[in-house]
């Protein structure tokens, strides 16, 4: 579904030129979730842009579909195809009513209005937020806004679904609310890619890609990422409560297995010791 062939970004200011992706290649195949995990400046984000075509590639090429980003008659097709959700709900909602706000995309689309009535009622069905679609978004919690704007790229349909740290200004209760909401997304045949700083949420994707410094590290199936808590340390990424608890133990000789990733799954094996 998405396709990057040595991927090259560089952002030029009036301080110079900084190389921010350098020598990206990545698969992300239809229907699949990928987390995309490092710290800050490693790229991630300016990664994400490309998908949906809000940056162009300054080398390389990004195609989305078998669409190439880069090309000007490609960029509704590819924006029709990959919505965005930012970091800041309160920067993604346009309208005063929450339902109004779901609708804004298909409206712009020229969509017939029976349709964008189906599109916002299911696209509220499938986000939990039924009931709030005639409250202003501004008597909603942070959550149930992000939960909002997830919403509005349901209702266009997008194939794709790319999540710039969607939880990063959450508090928990909204953080487990948007991850619920992106699973049940995946579950139903989305393509979605997490950006994200929260090891939990990592862990849930299908995959995980390792960034630092404009490069992918290493991509894998979470227990596999995970399991090498030394090597996180050294990026300076955490790991999983679970995980990097487990790693302790078996410093002091317990005798544990790999791949650990939940205190659910922890503390069923020492349960069993």
């Amino acid at each position: 579904m998405i396709s990057v062939k040595n991927l090259r970004h560089v952002y030029r200011t009036a301080n110079g030129e900084r190389l921010a992706l350098d020598g990206i290649n990545l698969e992300i195949a239809d229907g699949e979730f990928l987390a995309v995990i490092g710290t800050n400046g490693s790229g991630k984000s300016t990664l994400a842009k490309h998908f949906n075509a809000l940056l162009k590639p300054t080398a390389g090429k990004v195609y989305v579909d078998g669409l190439d980003t880069a090309a000007e008659e490609n960029l509704w097709r590819v924006r029709e195809k990959v919505g965005m959700v930012f970091q800041n709900p309160d920067n993604e909602i346009v309208a005063a009513i929450v339902e109004d706000d779901v609708a804004f995309g298909p409206e712009n689309l020229g969509i017939a209005p029976e349709e964008i009535r189906r599109r916002v009622d299911l696209a509220l069905e499938t986000v939990g937020m039924t009931g709030y679609r005639n409250f202003s978004p501004s008597k909603l919690s942070g959550g149930q806004k992000q939960r909002i704007a997830i919403a509005g790229a349901v209702a266009m349909r997008t194939k794709i679904i790319v999540f710039d740290e969607p939880t990063a200004m959450l508090d928990p209760q909204g953080r487990r609310e948007v991850l619920a909401t992106i699973k049940k997304l995946h579950a139903q045949g989305l393509t979605a890619v997490l950006i994200t700083h929260f090891m939990e949420e990592a862990a849930a994707a299908e995959r995980v890609a390792v960034m630092a410094a404009g490069k992918i590290l290493k991509v894998g199936v979470p227990r596999e990422i995970f399991s090498d808590v030394a090597g996180m340390k050294r990026l300076g990424l955490d790991v999983p409560a679970a995980a990097e608890l487990a790693e302790r133990l078996r410093r002091r000789g317990f005798k544990l297995p790999e791949g650990i990733l939940t205190a659910k799954e922890l503390a069923a094996i020492l349960k069993g010791k």
